[in-house]
């Protein structure tokens, strides 16, 4: 998942006027059909949007399926609260667009951060960046290593296996063990840079690498491991 909105998703979303789309969703909640909706290529606006819009077509086909007079009312209420749902998540996308937008205008976290061929415990994620003090200036560029040992002592918290896996087993399941961790790591890597340029602290401050910390009781990652401006024990 990327740290912003998809350029894909936010033509589509930029096409949706938010007044007429919320007269066409109290429309489709009137007459329990939502076809007028899908010509507004809301599966295109991202999973949330599309999610919400799936939400509500199961409601009003659960309603359309209903007979009995106290099933409809409550699959009526279904409804609405659905089309309700799916018009917020609509305005939380168009909301959320805009403001990266304006944001973008004085900073960029390039969030396509492409994984290894092939996984190994020590990991190293690196994030570039560029920044500006105001939109007619040029850009300054950086980038940061996140680094990172994985853990791969045995969990001696789960059951031990009756039968023990094979090496290719034991490699594929490794392999799916440190796929996680990058992941992981690749998004909170992101998110922290993000959120230190949007703080306001000193942007030529980012260090070019930095040693995760890791949680003292689990030994993995936790939401404070890629903070690298926290003062470390």
């Amino acid at each position: 998942m990327g740290l912003y909105v998809h350029p894909s998703d936010a033509d589509a979303l930029r096409a949706i006027d938010l007044r007429g789309f919320e007269r066409l969703v109290d429309e489709a909640v009137w007459r329990s059909r939502s076809g007028e909706l899908h010509s507004l290529r809301l599966a295109s606006c991202g999973q949330y949007v599309s999610g919400r819009l799936y939400r509500f077509d199961q409601a009003i086909a659960a309603h359309n399926k209903a007979k009995a007079a106290k099933k409809r009312a409550e699959t009526a209420a279904q409804v609405r609260r659905a089309g309700m749902d799916l018009v917020q998540a609509v305005r939380d996308m168009k909301n959320r667009m805009e403001e990266e937008q304006r944001e973008q205008e004085l900073f960029v976290v390039e969030d396509c951060v492409m994984h290894p061929f092939r996984f190994t415990p020590r990991m190293n994620v690196r994030v570039s960046y560029r920044w500006r003090d105001a939109a007619d200036e040029a850009w300054t560029y950086g980038s940061i290593n996140f680094l990172h040992e994985v853990d791969t002592r045995p969990d001696y918290t789960m059951p031990t296996p009756k039968r023990k896996p094979s090496r290719a087993k034991q490699e594929d399941e490794l392999q799916d063990k440190l796929y996680r961790v990058w992941d992981h790591l690749r998004s909170s890597a992101l998110h922290s840079v993000r959120e230190y340029l949007k703080s306001g602290r000193d942007r030529s401050a980012i260090p070019e690498s930095f040693q995760v910390t890791t949680d003292s009781y689990t030994r993995g990652l936790n939401n404070y491991s890629t903070q690298f401006w926290r003062e470390q024990p």
